[in-house]
């Protein structure tokens, strides 16, 4: 069964999961334009062939970074005079950026030092990327292609871009804001907009936001739950502000809700303000991975309890 062919078949459809904690774990990224066709897996070897995609993967291996294809929205992304490619820490939260003639050149680049090599310059734009992986999973495209378009039209020059499958397709459209390395979920256009606005202005967005991917699950919802408790009170919170820490002594008492909590984490602001998260993990039915499944039970975990250190 398609999810073309029947609407409540569709992953993204099937909304029984909180979006905070779903965030992929990457912590160094290559971002590669290809206006090429993508396979279902870009590194099968259906994308760039047998030989140079085995290369590819060495050189990602020794830089310890995974791989976004990316490309322009419509017909303009897939005619162009040179690739981009980006190198993204998302732990510093730096990206540099560099164009090559094909994909084979970077095979030539130093990945793994490219912050330091005077091939890259430093970029000091956001990269939002929106997943518009058609084979990996049709809701990507049924509702990524859409929205990626209607952002490039809003913001243009390099800042938004259609990418490869990153996960979480469930959550369609999805996309991944860097160098941050925060991913969202559920935006509708008007909602992705202003999240793209306020992120060039360097401004923390609650709304759609799954998390960051520099962190566990817990730690995701850790610091959403003391962002979303600042952006109530009024508080501008900007990227990077907010840093999670591992808690080694859990603080004693009754959670707000849902029990005792199972974990903690420490999320501290650059000003030295710092809270304590409680967290509470719980069942949750009917989850739908990628279109054409069937639903299976997954685990969330939530904020019970708030308070500061």
């Amino acid at each position: 069964m398609q999810c073309e062919d029947q609407c409540s078949a569709r992953c993204s459809d099937h909304q029984v999961e909180p979006l905070a904690g779903t965030a992929k774990k990457e912590k160094r990224l290559v971002v590669l334009e290809f206006p090429g066709g993508w396979s279902r897996d870009v590194l099968d070897g259906g994308t760039f062939g047998e030989e140079l995609t085995a290369a590819i993967k060495k050189k990602l291996a020794e830089a310890g970074a995974g791989l976004q294809l990316v490309r322009k929205p419509g017909r303009k992304g897939r005619t162009v005079d040179a690739l981009h490619v980006y190198v993204v820490d998302t732990r510093a939260a730096t990206c540099v950026g560099t164009t090559i003639a094909q994909v084979s050149d970077l095979l030539e680049l130093d990945l793994a030092g490219a912050e330091s090599s005077p091939r890259f310059a430093p970029v000091t734009h956001p990269l939002l990327l929106v997943c518009a992986h058609a084979k990996r999973d049709a809701c990507c495209a049924i509702k990524g292609r859409p929205l990626a378009r209607e952002l490039d039209d809003s913001f243009g020059g390099e800042v938004v871009w259609e990418t490869s499958h990153m996960k979480g397709h469930r959550f369609a459209p999805t996309s991944l804001l860097l160098p941050w390395g925060y991913s969202f979920g559920r935006t509708s256009v008007a909602d992705a907009a202003r999240i793209t606005e306020r992120a060039v202005h360097g401004v923390y967005s609650v709304l759609g936001n799954r998390g960051r991917g520099t962190y566990g699950p817990t730690g995701q919802v850790a610091e959403l739950a003391v962002a979303a408790q600042l952006e109530e009170q009024g508080e501008t919170v900007h990227w990077g502000e907010l840093v999670v820490r591992p808690v080694e002594d859990a603080p004693a008492g009754e959670a707000d809700s849902g029990g005792e909590p199972e974990a903690w984490e420490r999320v501290e602001h650059r000003d030295g303000r710092a809270w304590l998260v409680g967290l509470s993990s719980r069942r949750v039915e009917g989850v739908v991975a990628s279109c054409g499944t069937l639903p299976k039970q997954g685990t969330v975990w939530e904020a019970v309890r708030v308070e500061k250190d």
